[in-house]
């Protein structure tokens, strides 16, 4: 009864839902899963419909950004991809607003085009604006906390609510939406004046960084691992001798030991089968217990 209520919602605004649906072109990691049901709203109105229905019917829902820091295996449920057909962008002085499925490069190039500056080391990061600041993503000394106003959610019981920095509770790649159960809408950012040509140039020596440190060429979750207390996990699992460490399609890559990456034909299986070995070759020779970065889904 809940799905075909979602089903009717979605025929009513005209947006796309579909059943039984693999999952490997919605991620950045391009590993098959499956869904119950998938579901792209194309308005707020929309949205706040289709999460009462899966409150009052106890329907499991996961919101999908633009899939970046996520690997799923399967979903019993509705995935609700916040695409970019949810909330605009819009700049007030030094202020910006976007929707939670706007991507995060197209803040930083909205930044740029109003001379204002402070999201540099942010441009290239490739998730939502929306998931980047559920994990309060980072980059090069800076995180979503440090540019953040507010944000204006759908919390737990339906209500429209502006939630400020100061309740967000964001520290190293956590918030308070990690388990508050609000969905984010949109996302202002305070910035301040500065000169056009030196943020270009600091996004310009950004995005030098990431092409020539990470493996942009092959499909990831980015960073695999979280930064353990006093190191990094790149250092550690190459001190271990597992750069270029292969589990099936999955490997360690040989240009920057802290990702994982899809070599082709990648299954769930050999992500986790590699994360798990290079969790217990870390722990025995280092000492240390690696926490997984990204967010695994297999329910």
């Amino acid at each position: 009864m809940g799905y075909l209520s979602i089903e009717e919602i979605c025929n009513r605004f005209g947006c796309v839902c579909e059943r039984d649906v693999e999952l490997s072109d919605k991620t950045t990691m391009k590993i098959s899963g499956r869904c119950d049901l998938y579901i792209e709203p194309n308005s707020e109105e929309c949205l706040i419909e289709l999460l009462d229905v899966c409150r009052m019917n106890n329907i499991p829902r996961f919101i999908l950004g633009n899939g970046s820091n996520v690997l799923i295996k399967s979903f019993h449920g509705v995935v609700i991809h916040m695409g970019g057909g949810l909330g605009g962008l819009s700049v007030n002085g030094n202020t910006i607003t976007a929707g939670a499925g706007i991507s995060l490069s197209s803040v930083c190039n909205t930044a740029l085009s109003n001379s204002l500056t402070g999201m540099e080391s942010l441009f290239g990061i490739p998730g939502s604006v929306g998931g980047a600041l559920y994990m309060n993503a980072g980059a090069y000394g800076a995180e979503m906390k440090d540019v953040v106003l507010s944000a204006r959610c759908v919390d737990s019981r339906g209500n429209i609510v502006d939630i400020p920095l100061e309740e967000m509770a964001l520290g190293y790649r956590k918030s308070v939406f990690s388990s508050n159960g609000m969905c984010i809408l949109s996302v202002t950012f305070g910035l301040e004046n500065g000169d056009k040509d030196e943020i270009g140039a600091k996004m310009h020596e950004v995005t030098k960084k990431r092409r020539d440190k990470q493996p942009l060429e092959y499909p990831s979750c980015g960073s695999t691992f979280k930064r353990p207390k006093d190191g990094f996990a790149a250092a550690l699992i190459e001190e271990c001798g597992l750069k270029g460490y292969t589990v099936g399609g999955a490997q360690v890559s040989e240009k920057h030991s802290g990702f994982v990456i899809n070599k082709g034909g990648a299954t769930f299986e050999d992500v986790i089968g590699l994360v798990e070995h290079i969790k217990r070759v870390v722990r025995e020779q280092k000492g240390v217990e690696l926490e997984c970065e990204m967010l695994i889904v297999d329910k």
